[in-house]
């Protein structure tokens, strides 16, 4: 059986692997499976959250792939291309591994604190330029406007990995005269129009442009590649050429920069629930440590009401 695991390779050979596959043969080992079929069904079913999580640079271990919250978060938005019994399995086995391998619950006693970690930040204004400098010292075209079509969708957007994906041209929209908002509609079971942020529109309306137009639908990001599994992007970036200066990119925490910046902005938060396409605060509640304090005297006068 360990023969079985240990030679175990997802399709595609997806660029995270190499990172996420020695922590998901050790998990499976812990849950001792008995015959050759469901250690396979155990490696897939835990292999597909752990190459999810490494898209939005969350922590490569089992304690924060097998948290309850990671896999409602896998199960909601991480496959989006497959059907309700499918996800309904792929949750089952991923319970029955969380109770084997951490018990019942964490055995920290509560649930993993994905915010703890750094990759699970906001980038910083320091970041966020230091890595737009990256992505325009990329050494080909396609790979300076790729990671710059990427930063848009993340940070002007908000959009993750499972919605970059399917993404087509024409699903970028904008007023006939060029000046106006740019909308983009996304795709997929949390479809919905979502406006981009000022300072993005420009790059997002420059990627869509520059695009060859053939009279087809054609996606956006990666216009000629047709093959859209869910390591498109994590593909893409594995081809990029890194910086020492520059933090890494992560269609994840370009979504919490995000989804930060609406909050210290004062949006109203169904007006960013919407936008952010969930429809329960629960998966938000990781921003609150990162946001900023309100003065006594200002929270007193909010409070009290006008």
């Amino acid at each position: 059986m360990s023969q079985r695991i240990d030679s175990y390779r997802p399709a595609g050979s997806p660029a995270g692997w190499s990172r996420v596959g020695d922590e998901v043969r050790r998990v499976v080992r812990i849950a001792d499976p008995q015959l050759p079929h469901k250690a396979r069904e155990l490696m897939t079913a835990l292999t597909q959250p752990a190459l999810f999580c490494d898209s939005e640079g969350l922590p490569g271990t089992a304690e924060v792939w097998l948290s309850r919250e990671v896999i409602e978060r896998f199960i909601a938005v991480g496959c989006p291309n497959v059907g309700e019994s499918t996800r309904g399995n792929y949750r089952s086995r991923l319970l029955r591994l969380r109770e084997v391998v951490l018990g019942g619950d964490c055995r920290t006693g509560r649930p993993a604190k994905l915010s703890a970690s750094a990759e699970n930040s906001p980038y910083s204004r320091t970041e966020l330029a230091d890595l737009w400098g990256w992505a325009g010292g990329q050494p080909t075209e396609e790979l300076r406007w790729g990671c710059k079509t990427l930063m848009a969708l993340g940070l002007g957007v908000g959009l993750d990995s499972p919605e970059v994906i399917p993404l087509r041209l024409h699903d970028v929209r904008r007023t006939a005269n060029g000046s106006g908002p740019v909308v983009v509609c996304t795709r997929g079971p949390r479809k919905r129009e979502i406006l981009c942020r000022r300072r993005w529109e420009g790059v997002l309306v420059s990627a869509a442009d520059r695009l060859e137009t053939t009279g087809a639908a054609q996606y956006l990001f990666r216009q000629n590649c047709h093959s859209r599994g869910t390591n498109t992007v994590t593909n893409f970036l594995a081809r990029t050429q890194p910086s020492p200066n520059a933090p890494r990119l992560v269609m994840g925490r370009l979504r919490f920069t995000w989804l930060v910046e609406l909050f210290e902005e004062r949006l109203p938060i169904t007006a960013i629930v919407a936008a952010a396409g969930v429809d329960t605060l629960h998966g938000l509640s990781r921003i609150l440590p990162f946001l900023s304090a309100v003065p006594a005297e200002e929270a007193a006068q909010l409070l009290r009401g006008v």
